[in-house]
Parts: structure tokens; sequence; C-alpha cells
């Protein structure tokens, strides 16, 4: 085989296709691996992909994929052909990687033995929501709202429960969020409809008041200016606002009076490990502590990408975790 299919967004709004190219070559360092299962991420893939008119570099488009090493460089360390792995890598049928840890893009880390092939893809996601809940420094005497409960806030939320704040609290406007929180999370949170409700007066009421000691907002696209407003205003003094959600398409309005006496950091630290927050998040996977296919809404081949896409872009009321099988 000397060919492979790969995703790729062609110029023009929701231009996903698939289209046929050579099979990568591999470094040294380097193994390719053939993929089995991609996730597709919404918040990146749909706003800094999806929704943009250009065309978009092939490289980007997904970073969550599993699959089996086909062979590996002569200086790839321990990898063998064989090995389950989970890869920072895109849409296709194969892709390239390394266990460097400096890496970002092309990452692999060992499957666990009691990980399977699909709940892999959300490898690594459920990484740097181990690592956004470890910078938060979620006590238990804290009063803890996740706004936005996507897979990344829902993960989040999981992570939280393992700090056994006093209160933990998800807000969301989709019916199918808070149906999916209250499932993985149980009984013990308290969810918040922001579709009817005002997140902010129902943030006092549920704190007597006091407010949020962490917000961790995770609303991404163009919502989330309106949930980056409503966050500082639930927030107490000295409280913490984590801003996790990206792409909004314009400016956030941060309120200087509104922020005064409270503390703002965007994702984790630089000095964060991600080897070794990826490491706890596959045993996280792997105990269970961490449930991933309650998010899982819809599976396509690999060769129906558009659908996919598409069904995630217009019809968010009814899809969460899109997986795609490519063997």
């Amino acid at each position: 085989m000397t060919e492979m299919w790969r995703v790729a967004k062609h110029e023009g709004v929701g231009n996903v296709l698939l289209e046929r190219v050579p099979l990568p070559d591999i470094a040294p360092d380097q193994a390719l691996v053939r993929t089995v299962y991609s996730l597709i991420s919404r918040g990146s893939e749909l706003w800094n992909r999806y929704e943009k008119p250009q065309a978009v570099d092939p490289s980007i488009m997904g970073y969550s994929t599993t699959g089996i090493v086909d062979r590996v460089g002569d200086n790839a360390g321990p990898l063998h052909a064989g090995d389950r792995v989970t890869v920072v890598a895109p849409h296709a049928e194969y892709s390239v990687g390394t266990l460097s840890p400096e890496r970002a893009s092309g990452r692999i880390t060992p499957l666990h033995d009691l990980v399977d092939f699909e709940t892999g893809t959300f490898h690594p996601l459920a990484t740097s929501a181990n690592g956004w809940t470890q910078t938060a420094g979620i006590t238990g005497s804290d009063r803890v709202v996740v706004l936005g409960l996507g897979i990344v806030g829902n993960l989040i939320l999981q992570y939280a429960c393992r700090y056994r704040p006093a209160q933990l609290i998800g807000v969301d406007t989709l019916e199918i969020r808070r149906r999916i929180a209250r499932e993985v999370v149980g009984p013990g949170i308290g969810i918040i409809d922001a579709s009817s409700d005002d997140p902010v007066a129902e943030v006092r009421a549920l704190t007597a008041g006091a407010g949020a000691t962490i917000v961790i907002d995770c609303v991404g696209g163009r919502a989330g200016i309106q949930s980056f407003a409503q966050a500082q205003e639930m927030l107490s003094p000295g409280g913490l606002l984590q801003l996790i959600g990206l792409y909004h398409g314009g400016p956030l309005p941060f309120d200087a009076s509104k922020m005064m006496g409270k503390r703002l950091i965007g994702g984790y630290p630089p000095s964060t490990r991600r080897d070794v927050i990826a490491t706890q998040a596959m045993y996280a996977l792997a105990s269970g502590e961490v449930k991933v296919h309650p998010l899982i809404t819809h599976r396509f081949s690999g060769h129906d990408a558009k659908k996919a896409f598409d069904l995630l872009y217009e019809h968010p009321d009814q899809a969460m975790g899109v997986t795609m099988a490519w063997a």
C-alpha cells in the first residue's frame, strides 16, 4: 500500500472531504500507525477548521486518534510493530508519531491494556482536562462551576470530582449535555439550564449568595463571549477564573471592576509536564474513574467524515461525542 485516505478541509465553509495522498515517510525516531478510530473535537475542529472560509492545513484536521503501529524507525525507542497506541494526529487511515515528550503534534502514548481503541481517542482531551483541574487547585472547601458541558467540560467535571469540592455545578444551554453530565457524575452535581435560567443568578442561589470560588469556562466559539462575562459576575472575592474555551471570533469582555481581588489563568502553565499528566489520564481511563462511552452519541466510518462534521455543526442539540472508524 502506497497511498491512504485523509480528511481535508478545502476552500469554503464546511467543505470537508476525503483526499487520496501518498503514505507518509517516517524519520528514524518515528512510527507509522494504522488508524483504528478517531474522535472529532467539536470546539477546535468546527470553530477553527470547519467554519473557516479558507482551506485548512490537513495536518491540523484532528488530533485524537488510536491505532496499531505498522512499522517503526531504527531509533523509535520501545515501540514495536503491533503495539496499540494513541496518537495526536489528524483524521486519516495512517499517521506518523513519536514517543518524544517534547512533541505536541504526533505524540504517541501506548494504550493501557484495559483501554479499547474507541475510549483511547479521548486520551488527548482527558490529558488536558487532568492538567486543567490540577492547575485550578480544587479543594474540599471550593464551590466549583464549570461553564459548558461538551466533551471538555464533561471531562473537567469528572476530574473535579476526585477533589471532592463542597459544591460542583455545571452550566449549559443544551439538554443532551446536561443529561450526560448527570449520568456520568451522579446526583451530587448541580445542573443549570442556561437556555431558560440566568446562570449568574442561579449560581448565586445555589451557593447561598456567596458565588463560586472557582469558575472553569469551557465555552468556545461565539457563545463564549457571553459566558466569559457571566463567569466574572458569578466569581466570589479571591476566586479563580480559569479560561479553557477558544475561538470566540471576537475579543472577550474583561471587566476590571468585577475582577479586582480575583485571579485569571488561561489553561495550565507552560511548566506542566504533558507526559506526566498523559500517563495519569491513561490510568484514569483504564480504571473507569473517567467515563467516556456515555459521551459518544454517534459513530461513523472515516469515509463518512463529511456527514460526521455536518451533524456536529448543524445539530449540536443531538450530537456530542462523534467517533469515526478507520479499520
